[in-house]
């Protein structure tokens, strides 16, 4: 996503790194714990993202726990489950839509510390039934706004144009134009 420019390592591989513990309350705050732990182990700069679902009708929820919404090692699956049965269990009316919205931070950090956070959002619905193959996590669930199919359904193509880490990372690449 950042272009032939940028030289680009992924930091799971990297066992003598520490796992930062993501004690966040915000998106922000757990790209922040992560980017700036990577940071201070790490020459040059460094980005780290935090991002999730937050249903309306749950408040909130998954939110910053999307990944671990059904327990500490869920699956995408068990995540998804817990995800319709606690809205069968508000007593959602199956006509009425379930407003939601993916959520992304990214936030890029250098020798410790904080340099930029940039947020990126879509909004949608969620449907009663998964529906199609495609993405992971939550994406058989969640529709776009102006589309009728799930991000699951969706080409990657489209998707990967619409969702909140391309818009968060389309801020991203304007500061970096700016250095």
């Amino acid at each position: 996503m950042l272009g032939p420019h940028w030289m680009v390592e992924d930091l799971y591989g990297r066992l003598e790194l520490p796992e930062p513990d993501e004690s966040g309350a915000t998106f922000e705050e757990n790209a922040a714990i992560k980017a700036v732990a990577a940071a201070r182990a790490l020459e040059g700069l460094v980005l780290a993202d935090d991002s999730g679902l937050e249903v309306d009708l749950l408040e909130g929820a998954p939110g910053i726990r999307s990944a671990r919404y059904a327990g500490p090692k869920a699956t995408d699956k068990e995540n998804r489950v817990r995800l319709l049965a606690d809205l069968t269990r508000v007593n959602h009316l199956a006509h009425e839509p379930v407003t939601a919205r993916f959520r992304c931070a990214m936030v890029i950090a250098e020798k410790g510390a904080v340099l930029g956070t940039f947020c990126g959002r879509v909004e949608g619905r969620i449907v009663r039934a998964e529906a199609g193959t495609g993405g992971f996590g939550y994406d058989p669930l969640f529709i776009p706004d102006g589309y009728n199919e799930t991000f699951a359904e969706l080409d990657a193509q489209t998707k990967n144009r619409l969702s909140h880490r391309a818009r968060a990372m389309e801020q991203v690449l304007e500061w970096l134009a700016t250095r």
